[in-house]
């Protein structure tokens, strides 16, 4: 299995100091798991000639588990895995590396299951940079603290604060690729990110051309048969970011092209391969009516649910709004019974609202989701009985959207509060 992916590595000409990661895209989680655990088993021998090498490595291969499945457990063991390399560091700059590989992983974290405590924790963790550091390693400090400060920016929401976010990600990606730290893709695929929601926002053609290029660029750059994650979340962006432009313009033809590229990224790969990768490829084609099927996103909710994630959230919230728009166009009254039964029997297990910031209550975010799906259900019965129905308080939605703004779930927290002024607050 390792002999497997020492191979690999030799393809993609990886090297200690700035290791290409590609090779990672082309085996499975189980694969990537096995050569995790052998990588830190090696690293934990007497006889290990490198062991911070070995414990760093580890983490990164910890990370990549956990961003492609959500396994909590993945994540446990990269930061135990960064961990051991600080406390295996010899040079101020080993463990300038192993401190930036903890944010990293504190990163992730964020990224799969939100929570601004959890952001804020990363920042803390990212050292300074200082003149004692190789270039290389200062370059991945840049590129840390720009992808640090976009997610920060991200959460306020404002448009002139994700375009100076966005100098500094283009500092960034000048000194990776300056000082040979690293592949900049991943840099780059958020600062195109970064651009194109900017422009949407700003309604700023400039941005958008720019996002466009840069998208462009990196779909040719990502071969198929070397990067087929890569190629997918590119594709993804690109899919996305033509269809908020075709809704905006209301042009047809530009959501049938969105629907191509979006089916060209699902190809990539089996949703086994990287659960998590499949799953926001549905719920991204899914922003536009009737692009997913109803068995499309069970199958998301199944693959994403249960961990606590954003993700999972996100996909059950996503299936729940489908059902309950279907129901209500065919005015199926004993559908929409049926579905707020089954929402108010999950919430029976729930004692009160899981409260804000309590980053140990992996199911705070399908709350939230459940408290929006009841709005909605209420909403849609009104339509058809002409009765305002009170299953759900507005306090109980306020509640929604804090927890979402909370764990970084703005989308869900706008839903959250843009039925609030129909429900009425029981306290």
């Amino acid at each position: 299995m390792f002999d497997f992916g020492r191979e690999l590595k030799k393809l993609f000409g990886a090297s200690p100091e700035t290791e290409d990661l590609g090779w990672l895209e082309l085996i499975g989680p189980d694969l990537l798991a096995g050569a995790a655990r052998t990588q830190c088993t090696d690293a934990g021998r007497v006889s290990c000639a490198k062991p911070f090498v070995g414990w760093l490595r580890g983490a990164v291969l910890w990370r990549e588990h956990a961003r492609r499945t959500g396994s909590a457990d993945s994540l446990i063991r990269a930061l135990n895995a960064a961990g051991d390399a600080k406390r295996a560091a010899r040079l101020p700059d080993e463990t300038a590396r192993a401190a930036i590989e903890t944010a990293l992983n504190l990163m992730a974290r964020f990224d799969l299951c939100g929570g601004t405590a959890t952001l804020e924790q990363a920042v803390a963790a990212a050292p300074a940079i200082t003149p004692d550091l190789r270039q290389t390693t200062a370059a991945s400090l840049a590129a840390l603290h720009a992808r640090l400060r976009l997610r920060q920016a991200r959460l306020a929401g404002s448009p002139d604060i994700l375009v100076r976010a966005a100098v500094l990600m283009d500092a960034a990606i000048l000194a990776v690729e300056t000082n040979r730290a690293g592949p900049s893709d991943d840099l780059r695929l958020e600062r195109a990110a970064l651009a194109l929601e900017a422009g949407v926002m700003r309604r700023d053609a400039g941005l958008l051309d720019q996002a466009g290029r840069e998208l462009r660029r990196l779909v040719s750059l990502a071969d198929p048969d070397r990067r087929p994650l890569s190629r997918a979340r590119t594709l993804t962006l690109c899919a996305a970011g033509l269809s908020a432009l075709a809704a905006l313009a209301g042009d047809d033809a530009a959501h049938a092209q969105a629907r191509l590229l979006f089916e060209g990224a699902a190809d990539q790969f089996t949703p086994d391969h990287s659960p998590l990768d499949w799953v926001a490829i549905q719920l991204a084609r899914s922003a536009t009516p009737g692009a997913a099927s109803l068995a499309v996103l069970r199958q998301a909710e199944a693959l994403g649910g249960g961990q606590g994630l954003v993700l999972g959230a996100l996909a059950r919230d996503r299936r729940l709004e489908v059902e309950t728009r279907a129901a209500g166009t065919a005015r199926d009254r004993d559908l929409l019974e049926t579905l707020r039964e089954s929402i108010l029997h999950r919430l029976s297990v729930v004692r009160h609202a899981p409260a804000p910031g309590d980053a140990s209550d992996a199911g705070d975010l399908d709350w939230a989701v459940d408290q929006v799906a009841l709005a909605r259900l209420d909403a849609a019965s009104a339509r058809l009985t002409g009765r305002t129905e009170h299953s759900t308080s507005g306090f109980a939605l306020f509640e929604a959207a804090e927890i979402a703004r909370d764990r970084g779930v703005t989308d869900l927290a706008d839903r959250a509060e843009a039925l609030m002024p129909v429900r009425s607050i029981n306290v």
